[in-house]
């Protein structure tokens, strides 16, 4: 097995794309393959991830003229182990960049590529075996919900009654989860209910109908994503219920950082989490092999609140999320 050593500095796809020149690579004479393996566009933020990795192919092949970048998405996560061995048996892989659908299902199946010596980058959700990956790009989520946390404790003067909505079952909803209800804890603020809506924005509606039938009363909302908040705010406003003084989500989507930028009472901050990860991944990864630079270890993201005195640099209204 690999060893993992962490650390806590992140390198920007920018200034690597800087920094790799096309004549290191021209100067190679091995031909190498970099399989991109990432959910499909199921919902804001995969889209953004999907938008970023395509543009991160078209460059890295046009610097380097000695690497082939192959994208793959999937809908699902059997769909996604699917097209692992698809990708495996097809090619020779000198490196895999990928984005489990799920943790659990996909640790089995990457640990298998990585059998074969391949260079394995994951991003975003963590795999279940921390130790079957090289590198790991991904931002803090346990910051994400504890920064939430935080803000909302203050907001709420430290009592009240909550929900929670929580992803789908992986490493980064469960960090989230965590840095979330550590905070809240600590307080006499209570947790009604925290149920999975799938960073789905219908399932967010539905869910978050039930908990206003089920609760006469909620003080905030934490949909722990954007996509999921757009659900819950619809909800809340179909129902007319002005006892949720606040609905947060999280991940930085351009319409919710629209929200923060106009003062809006019900969702005043947010926190980044940007899908151009996936770029940071692959430029990172194609410097173990164009730039002579071995790439091993853990980069992580901060999650400063956004809020509106700072929303404008979080804001890039040309991006896909």
């Amino acid at each position: 097995m690999k060893n993992r050593k962490t650390g806590t500095t992140f390198v920007s796809a920018a200034l690597l794309a800087g920094g790799l020149t096309a004549t290191v690579a021209q100067a190679q004479d091995k031909e190498f393959t970099i399989a991109v393996s990432i959910p499909a566009a199921t919902h804001g933020w995969t889209g953004g991830v999907v938008y970023h990795a395509q543009e991160a192919e078209k460059q890295l092949e046009a610097a380097y003229p000695n690497i082939d970048v192959i994208v793959s998405t999937a809908s699902s996560a059997t769909a996604q182990v699917s097209s692992l061995e698809d990708l495996s048996a097809t090619n020779e892989l000198d490196a895999l960049v990928i984005l489990p659908f799920t943790s659990e299902e996909l640790t089995g199946p990457v640990e298998q590529v990585a059998s074969n010596g391949t260079f394995i980058t994951v991003v975003d959700r963590g795999l279940s075996d921390e130790s079957i990956q090289d590198l790991y790009v991904a931002g803090d989520n346990i910051a994400v919900g504890a920064n939430t946390a935080e803000w909302l404790v203050e907001k709420l003067g430290g009592e009240g009654e909550i929900v929670v909505l929580r992803g789908i079952p992986t490493v980064i909803d469960d960090e989230r989860i965590q840095g979330f209800t550590e905070v809240i804890e600590k307080t006499d603020i209570e947790i009604l209910d925290i149920q999975y809506a799938n960073w789905n924005q219908d399932e967010a509606f539905t869910l978050m109908q039930d908990y206003l039938g089920k609760y006469p009363n909620i003080d905030a909302v934490w949909a722990n994503d954007d996509d999921m908040l757009l659900g819950v705010l619809e909800a809340v406003d179909m129902a007319g219920r002005d006892d949720v003084k606040y609905a947060l989500g999280g991940n930085g989507m351009k319409q919710v950082i629209e929200m923060v930028k106009a003062g809006d009472e019900r969702t005043p901050i947010s926190t980044p989490y940007p899908p151009s990860m996936i770029a940071s991944a692959m430029y990172m990864t194609a410097a173990q092999f164009a730039g002579q630079a071995p790439m091993r270890g853990s980069f992580k993201l901060d999650a400063p609140l956004i809020t509106p005195e700072n929303a404008d640099q979080f804001y890039f209204p040309d991006s896909p999320f």
